[in-house]
């Protein structure tokens, strides 16, 4: 499903993704239950979408605890992600297993990492409704120490001389 179009994007020299790690906390007895979950929704994720650049599952230390760590190539790739057809499709079996879920916007270190940073963009009018719902619930405004570091921490630099070891 396309949300929005590459005019809606905007033309920028700069790119800038969306990347978030959920803290998730299932109902005790029902990981296996999430997990088959989870795997229809990565291979959904991964298949059907494309501005999806990582969209992983991870289980924690403690019993019934899950992570997952996303990345999108823009904020309205997440918000394609959110209102497509395979996330509503599994939405509320989610729901129903899991008792807790935090989201966390997270932003890369400029040089530590392949990913670049975390920004919000406002959805088009003609994202509809649930996209404006999710947009104003979930956010990916970058911290104000994020900026601060961003500038100060010469990632410019960075940008141009990353290598992958």
């Amino acid at each position: 499903m396309t949300l929005v179009t590459d005019q809606d994007r905007g033309e920028t020299e700069e790119w800038h993704m969306a990347t978030f790690l959920a803290h998730i906390k299932v109902h005790e007895g029902r990981e296996a239950e999430f997990e088959i979950l989870a795997r229809d929704l990565f291979a959904s994720t991964h298949t059907s979408e494309e501005q999806v650049v990582r969209y992983e599952y991870w289980r924690g230390a403690k019993p019934s605890t899950y992570y997952t760590h996303a990345s999108f190539d823009d904020y309205l790739g997440f918000l394609e992600h959110q209102v497509s057809s395979h996330h509503e499709r599994l939405a509320a079996d989610l729901r129903d297993v899991i008792a807790d879920l935090r989201i966390e916007w997270v932003d890369p270190v400029g040089g530590a990492s392949t990913l670049t940073t975390t920004d919000h963009q406002e959805p088009p009018a003609t994202a509809g409704e649930l996209a404006t719902a999710y947009a104003e619930r979930m956010p990916a405004n970058p911290a104000a120490w994020w900026l601060a570091l961003r500038t100060a921490g010469g990632e410019a630099e960075w940008d141009v001389q990353t290598e992958v070891l």
